[in-house]
């Protein structure tokens, strides 16, 4: 069969001869960086490699093998330890270039792609990292040893065929243009290794890696220091020009956040990434700040926000009628909470895609419409109106006439309120909620709002719970609501499948923590991860997004465009700053001053 090199997974096969370079492969055919780039703009050539990172973490761990269900490995083990074929590149949408990978053959009919890998490439043994180890990681990956995660993200790739210790064939089930950019991202593993030890329950094995850093040494729980390799095979590359730079990484586990940013003022580590609006205003101030030993700053990014919420576990009976739902998201005073617990630092999450194109507005699109209309039967009437933000207590909306309303849907639901003054169903059941939080930073924001809805009758009991307990209880559903960040990518795809596909409901560990369980959205989810174009995936996303909002299924919450972050001043960092990025990710390319 005829075959196209591609410097890209275009299924329109649209082919210039500027775009032939199968260096790197983007969903829209463009690269920004050329085959002969030496490194991403948002990088240094000036980065020196030496001293020591320290860094914090909450909770604790006790595995050594991130890509499973059961346990808790430690942060940044598997970026630093294990290779991927391509890297994503941070300023632009959806493009990745080569690592392992040196180029990729996409088969004309959509159905399989050629990959060739780099020949240098080892373990951190010395052993050659073959076709035979990227086969064995994409099987292991799909099997039940590992988190059920990658079953559903890798589920159309069906087999992988080695044609030589350096080429391997994999082939599809059905078209997807993004395959082979999820192919990229896929970790790689050692089969020799894991033929010796169980995947599964590696425990604290320390596993063997083809990254840029090993393990030095553990403290179970407590620490984890990684080491830079200097013999890493992977230095040569462009795409790690710059990136990885310290001897060391170390790791120190704290059990509590307010523990830990005095640690962090103490002199204990030396990067933090601050989620708590209050911490941020009240207690990043001092001598050391004012003297500049501490930097403190705004990382500005233009990520997608995605959705983050209190959200509703369907599972649980109370939940399932949807004026219930509208309900207690009218007790919710955004603008209060923004003006007297977050210093107004906040947006109001109005999308589950927020902050991005692919968020919808306004009323539906002529092609919006055409997905839309076929499940019209099926569909709440808002979905094909414009779109409506969340509850305000602005002018001349007030809390008082949001709870009004909120009365009237309770009393339509079949809920009343008794003699003990709370909301009772016909059986005599009294509207309950037990709301499980991660952080006891989280509580304060909890009190206003629980208070509001004591005032409709809904007794709400929340607390704080370690992460490890926290953790099994989500990979469980074992919660009636939590709070949850649906983040997105700047070009969403098969990872939909896993927040709201049906399948993805029953399976345990997946990030369906609603239980959604929704013909349409299970067919719109499909027509996003087999889009052809970009116009077609955004178009989709957009109905989607029209669909989940009109459900109502979690309270939305807030979100911020920028990362806030604070340091000790003893680093030097690149001059630009990449669009799409975590605030660990841009870390990685600073350096100590000398």
């Amino acid at each position: 069969m005829k075959k196209i090199f591609l410097s890209f997974f275009l299924l329109l096969f649209f082919v210039s001869d500027n775009l032939l370079a199968a260096h790197g492969i983007s969903l829209d055919g463009k690269l920004k960086y050329a085959k002969d780039f030496k490194g991403f703009d948002y990088t240094s050539e000036n980065a020196k490699p030496g001293g020591t990172l320290t860094l914090y973490s909450l909770g604790g761990f006790d595995k050594m093998n991130p890509f499973t269900l059961k346990g808790v490995a430690p942060d940044h083990l598997g970026e630093l330890l294990f290779d991927t074929l391509m890297v994503q590149s941070q300023d632009e949408a959806f493009a990745q270039y080569g690592l392992v990978a040196t180029d990729i053959l996409v088969a004309e009919d959509g159905l399989s792609v050629t990959i060739t890998l780099d020949e240098d490439a080892r373990f951190s043994d010395g052993t050659p990292l073959t076709a035979e180890d990227v086969k064995y990681s994409l099987e292991v990956l799909k099997s039940k040893q590992a988190h059920p995660f990658y079953a559903g993200y890798f589920r159309d790739i069906v087999r992988g065929e080695v044609l030589d210790p350096h080429k391997i064939k994999f082939y599809f089930a059905r078209k997807n243009r993004e395959l082979p950019l999820i192919f990229g991202d896929m970790p790689l593993f050692s089969k020799k290794f894991f033929s010796k030890h169980s995947f599964e329950n590696l425990e604290l094995t320390q596993p063997l890696g083809s990254g840029p850093y090993t393990i030095e040494s553990v403290t179970p729980g407590k620490n984890i220091t990684y080491k830079r390799n200097p013999n890493y095979w992977g230095w040569k590359r462009a795409v790690n020009r710059g990136v990885y730079n310290f001897d060391r990484v170390v790791v120190k586990y704290f059990k509590d956040s307010v523990v830990a940013l005095e640690g962090f003022k103490a002199g204990e580590f030396d990067f933090i990434l601050e989620n708590n609006s209050k911490h941020w205003a009240r207690d990043y101030h001092g001598d050391k700040f004012d003297s500049g030993l501490i930097k403190k700053e705004y990382l500005p990014h233009k990520n997608g926000a995605g959705m983050q919420g209190w959200i509703f576990n369907l599972r649980r009976d109370k939940f399932k009628d949807i004026r219930v739902r509208k309900a207690l998201t009218l007790a919710f005073d955004f603008e209060w909470s923004n003006k007297n617990l977050f210093h107004g630092q906040y947006v109001r999450s109005d999308s589950f895609f927020s902050n991005s194109e692919m968020a919808a507005t306004g009323a539906p699109s002529a092609e919006e419409l055409l997905l839309l209309e076929p499940f019209r039967d099926k569909l709440d009437p808002a979905v094909f109106a414009a779109v409506e933000p969340p509850p305000s207590t602005k002018a001349p909306n007030s809390l008082r006439k949001n709870l009004r309303k909120a009365v009237k849907l309770l009393k339509q639901a079949g809920w009343k309120v008794g003699d003990d003054r709370l909301l009772h169903d016909k059986n005599g059941n009294i509207l309950e909620i037990d709301m499980l939080l991660a952080s006891a930073g989280f509580e304060r924001v909890m009190a206003p709002y629980v208070a509001n809805l004591k005032r409709l009758g809904v007794k709400v009991n929340y607390r704080t719970v370690d992460l490890a307990l926290y953790k099994r209880r989500l990979d469980d559903f074992d919660y009636d609501m939590i709070v949850h960040v649906f983040g997105q990518s700047q070009s969403p795809g098969n990872e939909q499948l896993n927040m709201w596909s049906s399948a993805s409901a029953d399976t345990k560990g997946s990030n369906n923590y609603i239980g959604l369980k929704n013909p349409v959205v299970d067919a719109l989810v499909e027509k996003i991860t087999y889009a052809k174009t970009r116009n077609d995936l955004v178009t989709a996303c957009k109905a989607l997004d029209r669909v989940l909002l009109s459900g109502h299924y979690l309270i939305p919450n807030w979100y911020l465009n920028s990362h806030r972050i604070a340091f000790w001043n003893k680093f030097n960092r690149p001059k630009k700053l990449p669009l799409y990025y975590s605030a660990h990710s841009r870390l990685w390319s600073w350096w100590i001053k000398e």
